[in-house]
């Protein structure tokens, strides 16, 4: 009788449903300072977020809402928005949370540059350093900035900072989902290094 419901169990693994990122994608390939990496979503239908990733009730302050826009000219974007960036050689996904969370797992493709690092880091973006701040080309690279999710502030205050040491509004991005959002859609995760 177990191996009939051993087998039963496996037949309805292998009849899953595929899990695609849209329709018509099932992955996309990235390349990382590691070699290519497939971002995909996992496929086993009855995949849950980790424990870590489920927690929703978190005090405020420190753990408040963001808002969409961080700051004025900062362009919000999605998952399927993060993963042109990821594919785009001109673009630098940021990871603005601290460099252990980091370590602990990101999103493929992303650099680590913690939210209270960025506005000193802006010569890594083409930016000279000038008696103010940063004097910033027009030809910077986009930038996508994320953290934790919804709630994490730091991406956003890393955005803030970039702006006001001289980095144009304009060029960040802020995929304000996080890690909580892209694990809750099952997307490949990294350790950082």
């Amino acid at each position: 009788m177990r191996f009939l419901i051993a087998l039963l169990l496996m037949a309805g693994m292998a009849q899953a449903d595929p899990v695609g990122i849209t329709p018509d994608t099932m992955s996309v390939t990235v390349d990382t300072p590691d070699g290519p990496v497939e971002i995909g979503r996992v496929q086993d239908n009855d995949n849950r977020v980790g424990a870590e990733w489920t927690l929703t009730s978190r005090p405020c302050p420190n753990f408040c809402i963001q808002p969409i826009v961080p700051a004025p000219g900062v362009t919000p974007i999605g998952e399927l928005e993060l993963m042109e960036f990821l594919q785009d050689p001109e673009a630098v996904v940021i990871d603005g949370r601290i460099r252990p969370q980091f370590e602990q797992g990101t999103i493929p493709g992303a650099v680590s540059v913690p939210y209270n690092e960025a506005a000193d880091r802006l010569g890594e973006l083409g930016c000279t350093v000038d008696f103010e701040g940063f004097e910033c080309p027009a030809e910077v690279p986009r930038v996508a900035l994320f953290c934790n999710g919804p709630w994490c502030g730091q991406s956003p205050t890393a955005a803030r900072r970039m702006i006001e040491a001289g980095f144009p509004a304009d060029k960040i991005h802020y995929y304000r989902g996080g890690m909580q959002n892209w694990q809750m859609l099952g997307l490949t995760v990294v350790p950082g290094s």
